[in-house]
């Protein structure tokens, strides 16, 4: 029974709790008639997630995502390589109270409604039933969906949006002190994704860790602590946004209003069009902003000069000679 993982010491980058461990993780598939071709999906992937964060494991179709969701949570497998999910060996079925899961592909009895179905994984997890009623309200409050509609609406007759939340609620019954969602955003409308989104925070401000699979990276920029890149089953990089973005001591400003002039002292590549001012603020923001005060000008935005996640996304996997139509 594995204890502790020997994972390098470069790693350990916080004092923090480990919720998720893995180390040299590999999954080799088999194929082919005779189940002799060997297609590899994960390649030694080494990382740690801590307790009360939200992080974003990101790739293109096919990169290994939810193969590694999988294997944490012992649904497959995993070829070699060590793992823990709160502190047990991947697998370990006293885990399962713990966790809650979205799959991306949901499959829901068509014919239940939603505070049948919510009942009924209720019951899964031998909630009492003197204790359901409120739960399930709770979640439905949280989730968005009436009270009216989940009583009366079979799910057949739900949205992809509605299903989502009610995939989102029946992940959380349990009181779980990490979720995993796969592709929590995938073929929602900005509506939809706005509300997913909310949830997730709300779920964050409750100290739950979140581990999330996505490609939607403009979310993913929004909501997250940490990310990794995966690609081909090969981790390309882990960190925050500033570790992978990185800092960079200038900003993009737009100004309402004013004269040229008045900002030449603190902005460079000064620009005006009609009414407004664009420039870039070298370093001294905070001096910036309260000299602006001083002024009749507005300030528009204030934008730090740095890749996008998308744009970063776009360029680590070209680097590595991988397109999307792969």
């Amino acid at each position: 029974m594995i204890s502790t993982l020997n994972i390098p010491s470069s790693l350990d980058t916080s004092n923090k709790p480990t919720v998720v461990e893995t180390y040299q993780l590999n999954k080799v598939y088999r194929t082919g008639f005779w189940m002799n071709t060997k297609v590899p999906s994960l390649k030694d992937c080494t990382l740690k997630v801590y307790q009360g964060e939200t992080f974003g494991l990101l790739g293109p179709n096919g990169a290994g995502k939810t193969t590694l969701l999988k294997i944490l949570l012992g649904v497959i497998r995993s070829t070699s390589g060590k793992g823990l999910l709160l502190g047990k060996p991947l697998g370990d079925k006293t885990v399962k109270q713990r966790v809650g899961y979205l799959p991306e592909n949901a499959y829901y009895y068509d014919f239940l409604t939603a505070w049948e179905f919510l009942g009924f994984i209720a019951d899964l997890f031998q909630i009492p039933k003197s204790q359901q009623s409120q739960k399930i309200l709770h979640l439905l409050d949280l989730v968005g969906l009436a009270k009216n509609t989940a009583q009366k609406k079979q799910l057949r007759q739900y949205s992809k949006g509605m299903l989502q939340r009610v995939g989102m609620a029946q992940a959380l019954i349990n009181d779980p002190e990490v979720v995993f969602f796969d592709e929590p955003m995938s073929g929602l409308d900005p509506m939809g994704r706005y509300q997913v989104r909310q949830i997730i925070l709300s779920l964050k401000k409750q100290g739950k860790t979140i581990f999330f699979n996505s490609h939607v990276l403009s979310d993913v920029e929004k909501i997250c602590d940490r990310i990794a890149i995966l690609a081909r089953g090969e981790l390309l990089n882990v960190g925050s946004l500033d570790e992978i973005l990185g800092k960079k001591e200038s900003y993009h400003v737009i100004i309402k209003g004013g004269k040229e002039e008045n900002f030449k002292e603190w902005l460079n590549h000064i620009k005006k069009e009609n009414d407004f001012i664009t420039g870039e603020l070298q370093n001294n923001e905070k001096e910036f902003l309260s000299y602006l005060q001083n002024t009749d000008s507005k300030l528009i935005s204030l934008t730090l000069n740095r890749d996008s996640l998308e744009e970063y996304f776009i360029r680590i996997l070209e680097e590595k000679g991988i397109t999307f139509s792969q």
